[in-house]
This record gives structure tokens, sequence and C-alpha cells, in this order.
């Protein structure tokens, strides 16, 4: 197939050229050259800004567009408008943060969208993102009736994955020592190595498909915290000892979920209840697999240990290891009272 692919040239763009390239795809590169520009030399690449700057694209026809990069639905609609008689099909990719909320306790590609109210905002935030992403689907669908694909991942990990949302564990583990972890060890979590997605995304590419679907969690076996943490403890070779804490006295200390630790979604946040729940079923039944837990630890430990960042004092989030201590001692002094 001819692939044209915008951007391509960091994380989940760059894993969908890849995944494409091993599948023997002639692939097309559209941005602005500014980012990894030496990646994949033998790829053809063209050069323009999504924002008014597709003049590059003009006169040319691809098989399908995959869009990895689009966040304001003006500029989403831009390249569907230049595209539409260009392409078969468009493939989007979006998020689960398009949903209204996470109340339910499963939550299918039929869950209502979230809404702005000013839909012509195009600041992207923690509370934007969601709802501007929902706009570029509807955007898209209506530009291409019937011939979009829209894939809304969750928490998406692995190598090249800089917000080290999943990699501060299998870094912090392998530190050793009394490590803190929130909650309980049967919580479940849902994550999806950016690999398994790309190379589902270019697998769909060449089933012609349409629609929307979910990429999330491992199936049919679900991770739970205590799961991600022995496995990453078994893969780096660690004595970490564990110290499970209950969100309540972690809350009541006024630690933050997700930034001081990643992943954690305490029990009592009711409207995140669904966050972890999202059905994926649509998109099994379509060929989504995922590769162990196992390899997806080992691989973005590599990967870190390649940037030259795996024994920095702390990474992008998590809390400092003196805050994390002092948690831990309070915690186990607060127990043997």
């Amino acid at each position: 197939m001819k692939l044209l692919v915008l951007g391509g040239t960091v994380f989940v763009g760059k894993h969908i050229v890849q995944a494409a390239l091993d599948k023997g795809h002639e692939v097309t590169m559209f941005n602005r050259g500014q980012t990894n520009a030496d990646l994949f030399p033998g790829v053809e690449k063209l050069t323009g800004d999504r924002d008014n700057g597709l003049d590059a694209l003009r006169g040319r026809s691809w098989d399908a567009v995959i869009d990895p990069s689009a966040y304001v639905p003006r500029i989403a609609g831009q390249s569907a408008e230049l595209l539409r008689d260009a392409v078969e099909r468009y493939i989007f990719v979006s998020s689960i943060s398009v949903y209204r909320d996470f109340a339910a306790a499963s939550i299918d590609e039929r869950y209502p969208a979230g809404t702005l109210d000013d839909d012509s905002t195009e600041q992207v935030d923690g509370e934007t993102y969601g709802p501007l992403k929902a706009l570029c689907e509807r955007v898209l669908e209506e530009k291409l009736p019937g011939r979009v694909l829209t894939v809304r991942p969750g928490l998406i990990v692995g190598p090249d994955d800089r917000t080290d949302r999943f990699t501060y564990w299998p870094w912090r583990i392998r530190q050793g020592g009394r490590t803190l972890i929130p909650g309980k060890k049967d919580k479940v979590i849902q994550i999806i190595d950016v690999r398994d997605l790309a190379e589902w995304i270019v697998r769909m590419a060449e089933q012609r498909a349409a629609g929307v679907y979910n990429a999330v969690g491992l199936g049919d076996a679900p991770l739970t915290m205590g799961g991600l943490a022995e496995t990453a403890r078994e893969v780096a070779g660690s004595a970490a000892e564990f110290v499970w804490i209950d969100d309540s006295f972690l809350l009541e200390r006024n630690v933050l979920p997700f930034s001081d630790f990643p992943l954690w979604l305490p029990e009592s946040e009711a409207l995140h209840a669904g966050f972890y729940r999202i059905s994926c079923e649509k998109a099994l039944r379509e060929g989504l697999a995922f590769r162990p837990l196992s390899r997806t630890i080992e691989d973005t430990l590599h990967w870190l240990e390649r940037q030259g960042r795996a024994d920095v004092p702390a990474l992008r989030v998590g809390l400092p290891r003196e805050r994390e201590q002092e948690l831990i001692e309070e915690w186990l002094r607060n127990r043997s009272q």
C-alpha cells in the first residue's frame, strides 16, 4: 500500500512508520522537518505545516493517510479537505479522553463524548484535550463520511514514551530498596504497547477498515498494579521491597494521583471508576493483540539505557525519593502502633 503519515517522527507516529515499513508498504511522511529529521533515511519526506501549509500534498494520492498528530478540529479539517479525493481511507489516532467522563463501569465506543462550552477554542490542555479530539473525529467524518477509521487508545507505553507515566515503574523498581506502591495489588489498569497499537493500525489500513475502535488493555488477561510490579521486579532482577499504602493515607498527605505516582487512580475517585475499564472487545474481534508485559518492560528499560536516562535521580513524574521514604516510614510507624 501507499501510506501517508502526518508527522511520523515521535512516539506513536514513529512506530506507525516503522510498522508500515516492516510490512513492506511504501510510506510518505509529511511534517515540518524540525524533529528527528534523520529518521527513516530511505522514506520519502514532504515538508510543510498542518496549519495552512499543505501545498506539498497537492496533486498526490495514497491508499490511506494515517494521522496521529491532529489536536485541533480546524487543522484536522484542513488535511481532510485537501486529501478527500486523494486517499481512500483517513485513519485518525484519537484518544479515550474523548469520553464525557469515566463514571461507568464499562465504556464502549457508543459512550457519549465530552463537549466544550466554546467549540472555537484551540487551547489544548488537560480540560480541552479530549473534547477537541472528539471534535476532530466529527469534522473528519463530515469531510469523508464512511471512510474514516478512528482509533481511541488508552495509555500508550513502551520505548520512546517521554511522558514517563509507565516508564517510572520499571525504572523505580529497578532501583531497589523500599518502594512505595499506592492502592491495592488487585487494582486493574489498562495500557497498550505503542508497537502493538502501531502494528494493528497498519493491519486495519490493509483491511480498508472504517469505524470507531477503542484500543486499550490486555484483552482477556486483565493487568493489575500487583502484576505490573511483580513483573517489573522479575525483569529488572531487582530486590525491591514493595510497600503498599492505602489511597486515603496518601490523599490525606496531598499526594497527587498520576503526577506523584503514575497510573494511580484512587478508588474514591468515582468519576474515574471506568478509566481502566474501557471495552476493547470490538478491536479484539479485528485482531488487536498484545505482546507479553515482560517484553514491554524489558524494551522500555533498554530504551532508557540508550537514552542515557537510566540512572538519573528522577524522571519527569514521581515523588522525590526522600519524600517517598518519609511516607513509607510514617505508614509503617502508624501500622505498628
